[in-house]
């Protein structure tokens, strides 16, 4: 690959980085408030992603090794059944955390022998069904809507994984980005 479109490919990989940093120094030059409050809402966000997510990666790797997969499989896999699904919606009501931090999670679930079905419900569950959310709703809200609300919000959950589970095929697996499957990355 020559210097030029190796510079073509690098633009191309970061333009709305650039673009996005080269508005931010606009903002601050010019002092454009909307410009400057979207600075400050990335820089929350990002520290508390760099906060976040190493210890989320560490407790993640210490699932996929002290985890056999033959016990995800019995658990929460085909074999699992209601039992699987309940076991599934407890762990993601337990958790605590930010969405993204979800993702990880169903990646190593899937990978260990969780069924499609019970991946999309984990993911489903964990956006809306989390202990912390949910107390933080009930005092805003009251009982009465949060326990409708789940009540409500829990089938849907359970219909959309049967329905991609039917989509994509039971043994569905999540896969590695190809430039991550040949031992690194190539940035």
């Amino acid at each position: 690959m020559n210097n030029k479109s190796a510079w073509r490919k690098i633009i191309k990989d970061y333009f709305w980085v650039v673009i996005f940093a080269v508005f931010i120094v606009g903002s601050a030059f010019i002092k454009y408030e909307p410009g400057l409050q979207i600075y400050s809402n990335f820089e929350k966000f990002f520290v508390e992603m760099v906060s976040f997510l190493p210890l989320m990666f560490i407790l993640i790797g210490l699932f996929d090794v002290w985890v056999p997969k033959e016990t995800i499989e019995r658990h929460v896999g085909h074999e699992g059944g209601l039992t699987g699904t309940f076991w599934i919606i407890l762990l993601a009501t337990l958790q605590a955390g930010p969405l993204y931090a979800a993702f990880p999670v169903a990646y190593i679930l899937s990978k260990k022998g969780a069924s499609p079905r019970n991946v999309f419900i984990y993911l489903g569950a964990f956006s809306c069904l989390k202990i912390p959310m949910l107390t933080f709703e009930i005092s805003f809200l009251g009982l009465k809507f949060s326990m409708l609300r789940t009540l409500f919000s829990l089938p849907v959950f359970i219909i959309i994984g049967i329905i991609m589970e039917n989509y994509l095929g039971r043994d569905y697996k999540v896969k590695q980005p190809a430039h991550l499957q040949k031992g690194g990355s190539k940035l």
